[in-house]
């Protein structure tokens, strides 16, 4: 005989099970295009206007669901076509259009050819060179500490499938960072990643002694400013970059020699 509690138990609709959630699907590399696209779209319609500020790192991982190299890549584009500016302390900025411009700019066009990165590269050994002689003279503690992380992370990707551009960049912005002075941060800034000619020009892959020891030879070249700097030698400083910067415009060179 059933007592209560069981038919009452009995005459109960079944719980329903609940219905399965669907995996959320992964979302393929390369979204920085994506992220371009969205954001220069609401600067080119008016959603965005000059002189707005960008929503944070943060705020933009959360809109694209992505991590925060992939959203600085995309603002780094949007600096290099001249959307935007970076304050360093205060946020980015959305930028007049073009043509309300007179500043000195470097936009993507202007990387077509091989002889367009290696007259970068000799702008960048003029200015950077005397960057690090800055940076010897003085960084901190902190400088030093953000430069050999940067070298650890690159030194990592040199044994991943990995071009290593990232940490390439960072390092160069560390250094410029160390001066103490805005300006060489805010040009780095504005040039972004394209400043590596490997984000134009395979130089690595394409390397006569073959990837990994290309990007060995860059690390120990970037290791020898960085030792520079920490002895706080001004002359092997800047010396140390100017050999770095001048290597990395003869390897792009021999890449292609008929350019």
């Amino acid at each position: 005989m059933l007592s209560v509690k069981t038919l009452g138990d009995a005459l109960m609709p079944a719980a329903a099970e609940p219905a399965p959630v669907a995996p959320r699907p992964r979302r393929p590399r390369g979204l920085v295009p994506e992220i371009v696209e969205a954001l220069g779209s609401d600067i080119r319609e008016s959603r965005l206007r000059p002189g707005d500020k960008l929503p944070t790192e943060s705020e933009l991982m959360g809109r694209f669901d992505v991590s925060r190299t992939v959203v600085r890549e995309a603002i780094s584009r949007l600096q290099a076509s001249g959307l935007v500016e970076t304050r360093h302390g205060i946020g980015t900025f959305v930028m007049a259009p073009r043509e309300e411009q007179a500043n000195f700019r470097i936009a993507p066009e202007d990387f077509a050819t091989v002889a367009d990165v290696v007259s970068l590269l000799e702008l960048r050994i003029s200015l950077e060179s005397e960057a690090a002689s800055l940076a010897a003279q003085r960084r901190d503690d902190t400088h030093l500490q953000n430069m050999a992380t940067a070298l650890a992370a690159f030194e990592l990707s040199i044994h991943g499938d990995s071009d290593a551009v990232p940490s390439d960049f960072q390092f160069h912005m560390e250094v410029a960072r160390a001066t103490g002075n805005r300006h060489f941060a805010d040009l780095m800034t504005y040039l972004g990643t394209m400043i590596i000619p490997r984000t134009r020009v395979n130089t690595a892959n394409s390397a006569p002694e073959g990837r990994l020891a290309y990007l060995q030879r860059v690390h120990h070249e970037h290791e020898a400013i960085y030792h520079a700097i920490r002895a706080r030698d001004a002359d092997a400083a800047r010396a140390a970059m100017r050999t770095h910067l001048s290597n990395s415009r003869e390897r792009l060179r021999r890449s292609r020699p008929d350019d």
